[in-house]
């Protein structure tokens, strides 16, 4: 399996050793931040919904972003991004072995970079994926990746024998994902909170759930949809009176089998 998470927008760029990867899509990211540079900060401010110091923060990190970026200013993706989903998978307790095998396994989906292995090498940024930046290839930035990022993960499903494809990240972020292009089958795993009206998603933990999930697979060298019902991290279970074969249901404090659901 291969198991996707969205990026975050806090950073973590606190001294880190081990050897990066160049991301699959760095020369688009180098397109990308000059196309963002030029806006003018009230146009970022606008693009991105931020407040005029923030606006003025990733102008200036993107008019420093570079082709040919120093070690000292570039960090690896799994540990540069700070955030709910990051603090679930705990990327830098992982053992070597379990950094190979993510390297192999996990992507991190991205609006500036596409597609991010845990290693790459990332310049600091700011820029979700539902951003209306208009490029040569249309309005936003799921019209400038196109099907550029499935037939990605098809690649990489292919190379290490996957055919199943874990979403364990948000909708804004999964959106960019072609659907007709993807070849893998898709389960999005959900995580429910018990509740006196009933289950319920709250999104601070459901962030961080989902980096748990990909944690879970990745230590756990996971090949089989099966095996995600054993996840128990923090506190969920699996609930298959709540789940089909694509949407498993997780549910913390509660017995299995409730049977009531309200989304947030």
């Amino acid at each position: 399996m291969l198991v996707v998470i969205s990026p975050a927008k806090r950073l973590d760029w606190s001294e880190r050793e081990g050897a990066t990867t160049a991301p699959d899509f760095a020369a688009d990211a180098v397109r990308l931040a000059r196309t963002a540079r030029n806006l003018t900060l009230k146009n970022l401010q606008d693009l991105m919904k931020i407040s005029p110091e923030l606006a003025k923060l990733n102008r200036d990190r993107f008019r420093a972003f570079s082709e040919t970026p120093d070690a000292d200013a570039t960090r690896p993706a799994a540990l540069g991004f700070a955030g709910d989903t990051y603090l679930g998978l705990e990327a830098a307790s992982l053992d070597p072995d379990e950094w190979d095998w993510a390297q192999d396994h996990l992507r991190i989906l991205s609006g500036l970079y596409g597609l991010l292995r845990p290693r790459d090498a990332i310049q600091p940024y700011r820029l979700e994926m539902g951003s209306r930046l208009r490029t040569r290839r249309g309005a936003s930035l799921y019209a400038y990746w196109g099907d550029r990022i499935a037939r990605a993960l098809n690649a990489q499903g292919e190379t290490v024998g996957a055919r199943a494809l874990v979403n364990c990240a948000s909708q804004e972020y999964f959106g960019a994902v072609a659907p007709e292009a993807l070849e893998l089958s898709v389960i999005t795993p959900v995580f429910m909170e018990d509740r006196p009206g009933g289950p319920k998603i709250v999104s601070f933990y459901a962030k961080r759930a989902r980096g748990a999930m990909a944690r879970f697979i990745v230590q756990h060298r996971l090949t089989d949809p099966a095996a995600l019902t054993g996840f128990d991290s923090g506190g969920y279970r699996y609930q298959p009176d709540l789940s089909d074969p694509g949407r498993p249901v997780f549910l913390r404090g509660a017995e299995p089998g409730a049977s009531s659901i309200e989304a947030s």
